[in-house]
């Protein structure tokens, strides 16, 4: 029996299979497009690739995950990052999601109870689908931003918080002459402030979501910011799915436990 989680982002769709032990065996991320059904089947099939016509029990989450057809059961993202995120750092922690179309501040307490948590729907600002914006922009392959970022030696900041002001100020610092890099870093701030503001935060935070996983120079500038032990799990982008995929195991053995009584 193997264990998958299925995590559809309004941008990318993630699927991480584990075995009894917990151990990752596969997984897979893709654009989600406009057929969610048809993303997580083609990602599912991907990901367990040699593991063929194994038993598998399957649980969704994310703003997609009804329309996961072989899922048996559905979490919310909210729940599925806070349990893998526990898993891997079994401790009260703060997590921050930085994902596609939203940002995620999550608190946990010391057995990984849920104290609060924030999410942020109202604007692209601060999020994956912002820098991808930005790089559009400034005809920078999104893959180079985090190097250029640390190459940046006198970082611009920037005022402007919405996705199409910030567009507007972005090609007046071109105009006056300011480094891309400089301008990229400040960029990543920019992100970095509108997650901290969303919540105050416990000593040790940890960061997930696909901003993080391609970008892991925010994580080295959130520590700096913040001064606290800002901590990355395996596969950042994955802790949705990943959570979702410890949910389908915890399910399973209580499914076993009541067939046994």
């Amino acid at each position: 029996m193997y264990f998958v989680g299925v995590d559809v982002g309004a941008s990318r769709t993630k699927v991480a299979i584990l075995d009894g032990e917990a151990n990752l065996l596969g997984f897979d991320v893709r654009r989600s497009g406009t057929d969610f059904q048809k993303s997580s089947r083609e990602a599912f099939e991907a990901a367990k690739g040699s593991l063929g016509q194994s038993d598998f029990s399957c649980v969704s989450t994310g703003y997609g995950r009804k329309n996961v057809d072989f899922a048996g059961e559905s979490k919310t993202e909210i729940a599925c990052h806070a349990k893998a995120c526990f898993h891997f750092f079994p401790y009260p922690i703060t997590i921050i999601d930085i994902g596609g179309q939203d940002n995620k501040v999550i608190k946990l307490d010391e057995k990984g109870r849920r104290i609060s948590f924030k999410m942020n729907r109202k604007c692209a600002a601060g999020t994956g689908a912002f820098l991808e914006e930005m790089s559009l922009r400034l005809n920078i392959p999104l893959e180079e931003m985090d190097q250029m970022a640390r190459r940046s030696t006198s970082m611009v900041e920037l005022g402007s918080y919405c996705t199409v002001f910030t567009a507007t100020e972005v090609l007046e610092k071109i105009r006056q002459g300011k480094k891309v890099e400089d301008i990229i870093k400040g960029l990543f701030l920019s992100v970095i402030k509108r997650a901290l503001e969303m919540d105050s935060l416990t000593d040790k935070v940890v960061m997930t979501g696909g901003v993080v996983e391609h970008n892991p120079y925010m994580v080295e500038m959130i520590r700096e910011i913040t001064q606290k032990e800002v901590l990355v799990p395996p596969h950042p982008q994955l802790a949705g799915a990943f959570g979702a995929a410890l949910f389908a195991m915890e399910i399973h053995r209580q499914q076993i436990k009541g067939d046994q009584k």
